[in-house]
């Protein structure tokens, strides 16, 4: 059987949902029996795909078909690890999020709709990362756009669900605009639209950070449009208010649609390998917005509102990685964070009676600064002795180790707790063989993840001078948000804390400032306007 009927047989996944969307159309209503029954026959025939297709993989490597377009540029899909590994994890996503919306929109009277538009987007998603040329690619990209505004006004009475689907919308038109003129620049650089073709060339002719300024440019407009896609700050504001959707669009859109931006820069990461002014933004950003939005979580009151910074910090994180060069550190955090975010959206409703259920209630004890520092430096110590056992190179994978003590500071916490109590050997044993497990689970998930990509992405590189100094200084700056986390329940009293709580708490009013610049507050009413705070 020839690699292109491999590929088209592939491409079935997407279009069983296509399909659904379409019969949609005829049964928008209340209890569609037959639209609901496809939406569930196209996750398994997804699930099936996916199996089908990580098999070919397996045995053939990379796959693609043949071009339908004219002058290299147009429609092909392309399979390999990567592609793979994000449509199975869409597959599972979707066959969670459409079971979930099928008794959760019960009784609406445009379930039928919202079940076609649902499925419009997983797959508008699913094209997304089988593109195997930029004509697709950007086709998709900006399909996912559209097809998630869809599902953000999908109750248009409701006032802030406008207001946040008319920014989401700004900020995609910007971001759509930036993967344009990136694409254009590849294009016009290798005269052809074939993502492999391109990757070829740049493994062959530039080496890392020795790219053309064509490439440096495409590579910066590829990064913006991640930071756009991914909501960053300060562009943040947009994701923390689609909280008046369906439950199902919120697990979607974090758990899938926000992975777009670091998964545009993994699938172009050949590009930003040849880059150096691209790294370093995605470096920078991501690190303040992880650092940030880490922050402003825990000074959340609503459930919705903490999981929606908890995504931009994650997302953050990603972009963060991508710019180290981590790239299978940025996949294994990607998937994880996903599946992770679905099942808070789609659990937030219970987490309450949860919490009311507890029987052991967390006592909360003061404990000396000198102490928690103890507990970071022993989290760090312990990472770095892992680290050497398992071979690790700390000066050819300094970005490696760096991920990893970010991840593993927060263990620290664990410490801290342990040290605020009085001496207990076997607690201390507990916490320092819970911290073996995630330091050990780290090492081991990024090998897997870097043994699946294979050749999809560089290698890890020495970083440059400047690089090394701007991950120094975010470690830093994570080092003093895990401090002050730990001693929050200390300085809550404090009026300065208090005070710095309250600009925290309100994004530093990036999104008011937003709010303004495009006239939101002409959507609210009155009474809206003066609960939020607007004039």
């Amino acid at each position: 059987m020839s690699e292109n009927l491999l590929s088209l047989i592939v491409l079935l996944s997407p279009l069983v949902f296509v399909a659904t969307a379409v019969a949609s159309w005829f049964q928008p209503g209340c209890r569609p029996k037959k639209i609901i029954t496809l939406s569930k026959v196209a996750t398994l025939i997804s699930l099936l795909i996916v199996g089908f297709g990580s098999f070919l993989v397996g045995r053939r490597g990379l796959i693609e078909s043949t071009l339908w377009g004219m002058e290299g540029i147009g429609f092909s899909i392309r399979l390999d690890s990567l592609s793979l590994i994000m449509l199975g994890m869409i597959a599972l996503l979707g066959f969670v999020i459409v079971k979930f919306s099928c008794n959760y929109l019960d009784g609406d009277p445009k379930q039928g709709a919202f079940m076609g538009k649902l499925a419009a987007t997983i797959a508008s998603v699913q094209l997304l990362v089988l593109s195997g040329n930029i004509g697709l690619l950007f086709f998709s990209w900006v399909l996912t756009s559209i097809s998630l505004h869809r599902l953000l006004v999908f109750y248009p009475e409701r006032p802030g669900a406008q207001i946040a689907a008319k920014k989401k919308f700004i900020l995609a038109r910007l971001g759509d605009a930036a993967v344009l003129l990136a694409i254009g620049l590849l294009y016009n650089t290798f005269g052809t639209g074939n993502l492999e073709i391109m990757f070829t060339a740049i493994k062959n002719d530039f080496s890392s950070g020795n790219g053309s300024m064509a490439l440096e440019l495409s590579a910066l407009f590829l990064a913006l449009a991640a930071v756009l896609k991914s909501a960053q700050f300060p562009t943040h504001g947009w994701l923390i208010e689609v909280m008046e959707t369906p439950t199902p669009v919120s697990a979607l859109l974090h758990a899938g649609l926000l992975n777009a931006g670091p998964f545009l820069i993994i699938r172009m990461a050949w590009v930003m390998d040849a880059s150096t002014v691209a790294p370093i933004l995605l470096l920078v950003l991501g690190g303040l917005t992880a650092l940030f939005a880490s922050v402003a979580y825990l000074t959340q009151t609503s459930i919705k509102t903490a999981l929606g910074y908890s995504s931009v910090g994650h997302m953050g994180f990603s972009l963060m990685v991508c710019g180290l060069g981590v790239y299978p550190a940025a996949m294994l955090h990607l998937v994880a964070h996903s599946f992770y975010k679905a099942h808070a959206f789609l659990s937030s409703g219970s987490t309450i009676d949860v919490i009311r259920a507890m029987k052991v209630l967390d006592e909360t004890r003061t404990i000396s600064p000198l102490k928690v520092v103890l507990g970071i430096l022993l989290s760090l110590l312990l990472f770095t002795g892992f680290a050497w056992l398992w071979g690790i190179d700390p000066l050819n994978e300094l970005p490696l180790m760096f991920v990893g003590a970010v991840i593993v500071m927060g263990l620290s916490r664990l410490f801290a707790a342990a040290f605020a109590r009085k001496w207990n050997a076997r607690l201390m044993s507990r916490a320092g063989l819970l911290a073996i497990l995630v330091i050990l689970s780290f090492f081991t998930l990024e090998a897997g993840t870097d043994f699946l990509l294979g050749m999809q992405v560089p290698d890890i590189r020495i970083p440059a001078l400047v690089n090394i100094l701007l991950s120094g200084l975010l470690l830093l700056g994570f080092f003093l948000v895990v401090l002050v986390q730990i001693l929050a329940p200390q300085l809550s009293h404090k009026p300065h804390y208090q005070s710095l709580a309250i600009h925290v708490r309100n994004g530093f009013y990036a999104n008011a400032w937003f709010d303004r610049l495009i006239g939101a507050t002409q959507l609210l009413s009155p009474h809206d306007r003066q609960l939020s705070g607007l004039r």
